[in-house]
């Protein structure tokens, strides 16, 4: 049954995981415990760069074939490959902001992005103990990764709002993990949605990569107060930016 859930879609999945019937769409607060991802990954701070930060080649690699596999997972997350048309929705509730939703402030909006063939991919794995996931996409990309990093910062609290149902999306910059490539990030991410008596809040720990026009993103969902599986995530993403890297050749 979640191998269906998944394919159909990632917010199918995160729903499920929550154990909740309801639409539940934005991002919310920082859950206060984002684990060792980097030495001080825990505590406040800002992103950098551990490159050049341009970004400006190109590989010629199709993203399939540097994307992750099931089997480089741990192996309490079942992971699948989403097909093309469930990975604009799935991106679209790993950033945060359903597509349609009209946000507060208004230039908050996540930047347009590419769909199909070549220019998105994204694999799923999922905790069922946990209720957690963790998926890793590959983006084709025509800027640098400073760029979006600056929008985030301009957009700490975001409130989204489609059909109705309103979201909070917090996002906190944390210390941008040390590997090689030509810009990294990390961030920490709460959606809060619905009301005092059927609260959802949404946590995600983020990390970024770019090398050259590929943006490598690795990301930790889960439900509730629990900490994230920074070491799984961690291992997931590292791995997944060194297959983007070794395209390079």
């Amino acid at each position: 049954m979640r191998r269906r859930i998944l394919v159909a879609g990632f917010a199918a999945v995160t729903l499920t995981l929550a154990g909740c019937s309801s639409d539940v769409s934005g991002v919310a607060e920082p859950d206060g415990a984002a684990g060792a991802v980097v030495p001080d990954i825990t505590g406040p701070g800002t992103s950098g760069s551990t490159g050049s930060g341009t970004g400006t080649g190109t590989i010629a690699a199709p993203l399939s074939s540097m994307l992750l596999t099931p089997a480089d997972f741990p192996a309490k997350y079942e992971a699948l490959v989403l097909p093309d048309d469930a990975v604009e929705q799935a991106t679209s509730d790993l950033d945060g902001i359903p597509a349609g939703a009209t946000v507060d402030p208004a230039g908050c909006k996540p930047p347009p992005q590419e769909f199909g063939p070549d220019a998105a991919a994204l694999i799923v794995g999922t905790d069922n103990a946990a209720r957690a996931t963790i998926s890793v996409e590959l983006a084709r990309v025509d800027r640098p990764l400073a760029t979006r990093e600056a929008e985030l910062e301009q957009c700490p609290e975001v409130t989204t709002t489609r059909n109705g149902a309103t979201a909070t999306v917090t996002t906190t910059m944390l210390p941008a993990p040390p590997l090689n490539a030509d810009d990294t990030m990390a961030i920490r991410q709460t959606v809060t949605s619905g009301n005092a008596d059927q609260k959802v809040t949404q946590s995600m720990l983020r990390l970024v990569a770019q090398v050259d026009d590929v943006r490598i993103s690795a990301t930790h969902m889960s439900f509730g107060d629990a900490a994230p599986d920074s070491a799984a995530l961690d291992q997931v993403f590292t791995e997944a930016v060194q297959k983007v890297t070794a395209a390079q050749k």
